[in-house]
């Protein structure tokens, strides 16, 4: 069948990498995709991929017999592409617009944990209209109590989580939200919450409607610095498996954050299909939920698929056709890191038009790489997947924040991250930026 794959960043391209290797996959279109995409499939340029724009995405996908649509962003879902494409009977990969508020809304997301008893943060939500008290709020905690995280309730690119050192900082975050309207109506309301110390994991789980089968869990990198240093991006590299996390505090996640999630969601009438991401923090042997995504996660997904050796593009219509059941997904062994690599100015801003050179060499690695192996895609162990990039006279360009994943693949996180940093140095661009310790300790632990 013919696939149309909607985005254009790093997760896309490594969801039509992998998609590209299924027996079920005919052609692959991609809106608007990326020149690393049109590598794969073919990309078709737009104006936006938005609530205005699903009429025309859903006549292209009638027009070119499109079997199955897989959607990457999450602004599409909250806004609801899912019931746009359900109501012309056009299969799609996500959840619903009711089903999507779980990231769409994390006002929605804690006031759900609160009430099943999920644990979560303690927290205090505030509206727009309540500045003052929000104010009066931060002015009356004691000293001892920070830092702590302001929230803003919408999406917000993945920027829209800030840590306040102390009351000065919490003041102007809350400043910046309600009056200075740095985050628009994403902004109208806030979570204060408690900031608790610990370590992240991500798990992505894959959901039917009735049934959840989880992924192995990976791990990101928000800040933009080495050492967790600087401002949140939306990720600078990720890396899976994750060996902090043992089988006993997996099934701990599970049974006590993402299960009990999914029936909530049941019992609030919310039939959820697609992936349910949660953000896990641990802290002293016990996890609690940060907030959930309604979609693959970006940098994780180019961490976690390169080592699924199940047919993603299979797995992904037996969620939408409800046929997921109880299956147990299939691993390799290998250890995978991703690291990416921004552009100038990141993530204040972005610098575009940059030459991007030293990508000659890996196009016949891309090309190898786009289905030939179904267990393992290829028997390449290191792939570039094209983030903010565009291609014009036969260059490639920064178009975007972060611009490319560099990820590798080994049998251990040693190699495979002396591997991605040995294709790093291989690149260049103007003002290129990366961190250089993702993985750093994984791989210490290991030896």
């Amino acid at each position: 069948m013919n696939i149309l794959i909607i985005g254009g960043g790093g997760r896309e391209h490594c969801l039509a990498w992998k998609v590209s290797a299924s027996d079920l996959s005919g052609k692959i279109f991609a809106i608007p995709g990326n020149p690393g995409i049109s590598q794969i499939g073919e990309c078709i340029s737009t104006h936006g991929i938005d609530a205005g724009s699903f009429d025309r995405i859903a006549d292209f996908a009638e027009q070119n017999n499109i079997g199955f649509t897989i959607v990457g962003p999450e602004a599409p879902l909250v806004e609801g592409i899912v019931d746009f494409f359900n109501a012309r009977n056009l299969k799609i990969f996500g959840p619903d617009k009711k089903a999507a508020r779980l990231e769409g809304s994390k006002v929605f997301t804690k006031e759900l944990s609160r009430k099943y008893k999920i644990p979560t943060a303690e927290s205090t939500i505030f509206a727009r209209e309540e500045h003052s008290q929000a104010s009066k709020y931060i002015k009356s905690l004691p000293a001892s109590q920070f830092p702590v995280v302001l929230k803003v309730d919408g999406l917000a690119a993945g920027k829209g989580v800030i840590i306040c050192e102390d009351r000065q900082k919490a003041l102007l975050a809350l400043n910046d939200c309600f009056v200075g309207d740095m985050f628009g109506s994403s902004g109208n309301f806030i979570i204060i919450e408690q900031f608790i110390e610990g370590f992240e994991v991500s798990i992505l789980n894959l959901c039917d409607g009735k049934n959840l089968v989880p992924m192995v869990p990976a791990q990101d990198y928000k800040k933009i610095f080495d050492n967790d240093q600087g401002k949140n991006t939306g990720g600078m590299g990720s890396y899976c498996p994750v060996p902090f996390v043992n089988e006993r505090m997996y099934g701990k996640i599970l049974d006590e954050i993402i299960f009990p999630t999914y029936e909530a969601l049941c019992r609030e009438g919310l039939k959820y299909r697609g992936i349910l991401y949660g953000g896990i923090i641990i802290s002293e042997g016990q996890p609690f939920l940060l907030e959930y995504n309604c979609r693959f996660g970006d940098p994780e997904t180019q961490a976690i698929l390169p080592r699924l050796e199940d047919d993603l593009l299979e797995l992904l219509l037996a969620c939408e056709n409800g046929t997921l059941g109880d299956r147990k997904l299939n691993w390799d062994e290998s250890k995978c890191v991703c690291v990416v690599v921004a552009s100038k100015g990141y993530p204040e801003s972005s610098s575009k038009g940059d030459i991007i050179s030293g990508l000659d060499d890996f196009k016949s690695t891309d090309q190898r790489s786009a289905g030939s192996d179904r267990q393992d895609v290829s028997g390449v162990d290191t792939i570039i997947f094209h983030a903010g990039t565009k291609s014009s006279n036969g260059q490639i360009f920064t178009d975007g924040g972060r611009i490319l994943g560099v990820v590798s693949k080994s049998d251990t996180f040693r190699s495979a991250r002396k591997k991605a940093y040995s294709r790093i140095s291989d690149i260049y661009f103007d003002g290129m930026q990366y961190r250089k310790d993702i993985a750093l300790r994984v791989e210490e632990v290991q030896h």
